[in-house]
């Protein structure tokens, strides 16, 4: 995010704490009957796809759609909203030689008129192998004013590659969860500019010293039919040098972080999910300009609209964001398959 050359440094340890209560929220939904939901949403979870015909049937080449989910996230991949998903999006369906693609769309309010909106797009030319791209915007709210500069957003650039490695349930092992490995290489365009524009403490006083990097993720996921609605669990790590996922820079260091989610398939169509993200703070703080940033929370509500669109909405808590604190914002995201 952004500096201020001028300001006193006030290097401040913070703890990370983390915010289990979005999860454990999830969860408890999941252990409640809904005796008013159809049988049928028990029958399938919506995040697997649907029972293949046998080979050389008719109904191999028109076989239905799976629903659209996983959703994509920020940075133009599986999953959430910042958080990752091991299932692949949109893969190529019975008697199809590669997937179609998927466009997505999202908007977060974090206040203080800084917001983030992301255009995605994913590509799945193969049922084990995803290609990405997010370009992603921050709006940096009134920090031009604070330190006097001319650049009021930066942009993000990110290219995705995930293969995966197991699908759930391979080899007739009912207890494998699905496993994804990503290498996702970021592009900030404008950072540099910031840095130039408070002459170089961006660099030299907070040690962000770059405006590309690469990040290396790590994802499993499976579904849990026990309880009374399907449970969707999905746990990942990330090796980063970015500073707010890449939107103010790059360290240089890799960081190794803690990320997941849990989605609770309240019906066929609808879902609640809970994430939590851990975030590096390996630089340093520049007064009240550049603070310290907080891991992230959101709890989200999905909906289904048909085979092709899926919208949801959330609430998160963000922390640090530049120079003010985002927590209790909102935003939306919405994605559309081919």
């Amino acid at each position: 995010m952004n500096t201020s050359p001028f300001i006193q440094i006030n290097p401040r340890p913070e703890s990370r704490v983390l915010h289990a209560p979005a999860l454990l929220l999830a969860l408890a939904l999941a252990a409640v009957p809904s005796p008013a939901l159809r049988a049928q949403d028990n029958a399938q979870p919506p995040a697997q796809p649907p029972a293949q015909p046998p080979a050389g049937s008719a109904s191999q080449t028109t076989a239905e759609k799976p629903p659209p989910l996983p959703l994509h996230q920020i940075e133009g991949n599986g999953g959430i909203f910042s958080t990752l998903s091991a299932y692949i999006v949109n893969p190529p369906r019975d008697g199809e030689l590669v997937g179609r693609p998927s466009v997505g769309f999202a908007y977060i309010n974090l206040g203080h008129e800084i917001n983030l909106e992301a255009l995605t797009l994913t590509e799945s030319p193969f049922k084990r192998l995803e290609l990405g791209y997010g370009w992603d915007r921050l709006g940096l709210g009134d920090l031009p004013q604070v330190l006097g500069i001319g650049t009021h957003e930066v942009q993000m650039h990110n290219a995705n590659a995930r293969f995966q490695i197991l699908k759930e349930g391979e080899f007739d092992q009912k207890w494998l969860p699905a496993l994804t490995a990503g290498v996702h290489f970021k592009y900030n365009d404008g950072i540099s500019d910031v840095n130039q524009e408070v002459g170089g403490a961006l660099a030299n006083v907070a040690h962000i010293r770059h405006h590309d990097g690469t990040d290396f993720t790590l994802y499993a996921s499976k579904m849990f039919t026990q309880l009374p609605r399907p449970v969707l669990l999905e746990l990942g790590g990330r090796a980063t040098e970015a500073v707010w996922d890449g939107l103010c820079g790059f360290t240089g260091h890799y960081n190794y972080e803690f990320e997941g989610n849990a989605v609770v398939f309240v019906t066929s169509q609808f879902v609640l999910a809970a994430e939590y993200k851990q975030q590096p703070r390996d630089y340093d703080a520049i007064g009240n300009d550049v603070r310290k940033e907080s891991d992230w929370w959101t709890l989200d509500a999905g909906y289904v609209v048909n085979n092709h669109l899926t919208i949801a909405a959330g609430y998160g808590h963000f922390g640090n964001v530049i120079n003010h604190q985002a927590n209790g914002v909102w935003g939306f995201t919405t994605k559309w398959e081919f």
